[in-house]
């Protein structure tokens, strides 16, 4: 039996038509397991197609974390994609993938012991920073390596802002640079990061202009920077559209004509970009209940396995399946199907009303779902079937 869902006008513009009909095709012909998490591989080409495409002397290197699930590492490896890690578990998984160590940096400031000496033994050369006693460890763990310096900018207008945990001004930052050379590395760059899902084009114009005057302030003191590393951030559509992959490449390429060398080599870390649109995710209505004069659903996706970004703010935008004939929708309170009472992914969402086991499709879902879930209260991480 064909599977009817009420698929609106909105859904269509936030993913591609061809994404969208791919799964609802594949839900048509598969009897699958929920929740599961579906992933277009087509889509996914296409976006690592576009990233980095209007920027010169770019590479890009796919931050592991938005999705480590080895099909999709093994599918962007074929593609011969760079992979941003920082653990030995990501290590691991890129190890079993025999991607070369030429491909892989690590941006996290602050590494594990563990994960340097597999880091050194494996032969990766590049590694962010943000602080003396990291230094200490790169020279004692991987000695004249490359590095780069993490500088602090900005994160407003994103939606998952990643400024408080690492980073450094410029005068601490020129100090740092100053000392790695100090410890026998090669300090050759700066990294930021403008925020995960960032809408405001404008921060990365305040971060280059910070990187601008810390990268003067290290020639001044006899330290050549080659490298600039401008992170991720790059958002995707999740509940309206949002500022073009290519319009935020364009005005990057033009800030950096303008203000660095123009042989400077550009490292880019998207993830969400990259994943995040391409999925979608699959789950059962469970439940329904009247409470408080507020109707509440359950499906058996929720913030523990799977949804956690919501609890940040990220908002997602859902289809439901429905064989009743009826435009009319009830504000729902949507959660999950634990036992705990924070597992509360969203309120006041506008549905058409679903019977009990009957699909709902979560929408650009195919980023920091599965690689935050956890099996707590022994419900199920979702399956990764990529199609």
């Amino acid at each position: 039996m064909l599977r009817t869902f009420k698929v609106e006008k909105l859904h269509a513009s936030l993913i591609p038509k061809s994404t969208l009909f791919k799964v609802l095709r594949y839900l048509d012909k598969e009897n699958i397991e929920t929740p599961s998490l579906l992933i277009d591989s087509t889509r996914v080409k296409e976006k690592v197609s576009l990233i980095g495409r209007h920027i010169k002397n770019s590479k890009v290197f796919y931050a592991v974390k938005a999705n480590p699930d080895i099909k999709i590492l093994k599918f962007l490896n074929d593609l011969k994609m760079g992979f941003e890690i920082s653990s030995e578990g990501e290590l691991g998984i890129l190890s079993s993938l025999h991607v070369e160590p030429e491909r892989i940096i690590s941006s996290n400031p602050i590494k594990s012991l563990k994960f340097l000496k597999l880091a050194a033994s494996y032969g990766i050369n590049y590694f962010s920073y943000d602080s003396a006693d990291e230094v200490d460890k790169l020279s004692e763990y991987v000695p004249h390596c490359n590095v780069y310096i993490r500088l602090s900018v900005p994160n407003e207008g994103s939606e998952w802002p990643l400024s408080k945990k690492f980073g450094v001004e410029i005068d601490a930052a020129a100090a740092l640079l100053s000392y790695a050379r100090e410890k026998a590395l090669n300090p050759l760059g700066i990294t930021f990061h403008v925020g995960s899902q960032c809408t405001n084009i404008y921060n990365w114009h305040i971060a280059l202009d910070k990187a601008k005057v810390l990268w003067n302030e290290a020639e001044r003191n006899g330290i050549k920077l080659t490298l600039l590393n401008i992170g991720g951030g790059y958002p995707i559509n999740y509940t309206k559209n949002v500022v073009s992959i290519e319009a935020i490449e364009k005005n990057v390429n033009s800030l950096l004509y303008d203000k660095f060398p123009k042989d400077t080599e550009i490292h880019i870390e998207p993830g969400r970009a990259v994943v995040g649109d391409a999925g979608i995710l699959v789950t059962t209505v469970i439940g329904k209940a009247r409470r408080s004069d507020e109707d509440w659903l359950y499906i058996d996706v929720g913030v523990f396995n799977g949804l956690m970004e919501s609890v940040g703010g990220i908002k997602y935008s859902y289809i439901v399946e429905s064989y009743k004939h009826t435009k009319s929708k009830k504000r729902w309170t949507i959660a999950g199907p634990s036992c705990d009472s924070f597992d509360v992914i969203d309120k006041n969402v506008a549905l058409p009303e679903p019977d009990i086991s009957n699909l709902i499709l979560i929408l650009s879902s195919g980023a920091y779902t599965v690689s935050y879930a956890s099996e707590f209260n022994g419900f199920s991480i979702p399956n990764t079937i990529l199609i």
